[in-house]
């Protein structure tokens, strides 16, 4: 099979604008660039090309999660939005390095944004859930955002933990971990972030169940872009398909709240200091302190 032409910044603009993306649109990106064979420019290419598509009207917003990796034996044992590196690929730790880039405070779960907004997104993602309605995706779902795969699935999507964060799945601990981060301005404190699920979601984990779902509703668009197959689609429509499916079982499973899966223990378990009912950290919490802040690359 002869291998696709090298990708230049152009052509992936050409590419993205043909998959229906325009300036002004709101975009959670997942990547793989090894999936688009040779990009000419490598990842500073494919970034170019997605900020020359959606302008600084819209936005792009990307995952810059360490997953827990900085707080394992031998590691330095804090998060830091200035150094940590991201655990999410080469197009992310990138992009996290740019000038103009926003980065959030969750000590595991921080995400990247550029563009309009990018601050809002991000700065009161350590004040609120991890992956819960007011996290930067459950802002981006809120104001009529997409999501895109390149290389990717539907198994990689963190989106899919915004609708079980948000619907209550018991499997996801909510704001039970507290870890150490080291603030822009130099203070050492502790922030809270998820407690993840000790088991698989039988019915949002296995990447095929949703797929095909989507794939039968026309609920996404699926193309190809150099050696890479490409998804878009809109979070709402994720969003209702699979907070129906958790809701009433799927596939013989049964529904997220009969599941018996629930957080996996560690050393850095806490009591939560989030208000369900209030949908807002408990009085007490020490995060209140600490206040909306999020850090931009090239601003100190």
């Amino acid at each position: 099979m002869p291998m696709p032409p090298s990708l230049t910044r152009n052509s992936l603009v050409d590419a993205l604008r043909s998959l229906g993306l325009s300036p002004g649109a709101r975009l959670m990106v997942h990547s793989s660039l090894k999936s688009l064979g040779h990009v000419e420019g490598g990842p500073h290419a494919v970034i170019g090309a997605l900020q020359d598509v959606l302008t600084e009207e819209g936005l792009l917003l990307l995952p810059s999660f360490n997953h827990g990796a900085v707080f394992h034996s031998g590691r330095v044992g804090y998060y830091d939005p200035r150094e940590t590196p991201t655990e999410n690929g080469l197009i992310p730790e990138t992009f996290r390095r740019l000038p103009g880039v926003w980065r959030s405070l969750n000590p595991t779960h921080a995400y990247c944004a550029w563009g309009h907004d990018a601050e809002r997104y991000l700065n009161r993602h350590h004040l609120t859930l991890t992956m819960g309605p007011d996290s930067p995706q459950g802002i981006l779902h809120r104001e009529g955002g997409w999501c895109l795969f390149i290389g990717t699935d539907y198994f990689t999507n963190t989106f899919k933990h915004v609708v079980e964060m948000s619907t209550g799945a018991p499997c996801l601990g909510r704001r039970t971990l507290e870890l150490p981060v080291h603030l822009p301005d130099g203070r050492q404190v502790k922030l809270r972030t998820w407690g993840y699920r000790g088991g698989r979601c039988p019915i949002s984990d296995p990447n095929e169940y949703v797929d095909r779902e989507m794939e039968q509703r026309g609920l996404h668009i699926r193309a190809r872009i150099g050696g890479s197959t490409v998804t878009l689609f809109r979070l709402s429509d994720f969003y209702t398909l699979l907070a129906g499916m958790l809701a009433e079982g799927h596939a013989g499973h049964p529904p997220c709240s009969q599941c018996p899966v629930r957080p996996n223990p560690t050393a850095y378990d806490v009591p939560s200091d989030w208000d369900d009912e209030a949908a807002d950290l408990l009085p007490d919490s020490p995060s209140r302190a600490i206040g909306p802040l999020a850090w931009c690359n090239g601003t100190g």
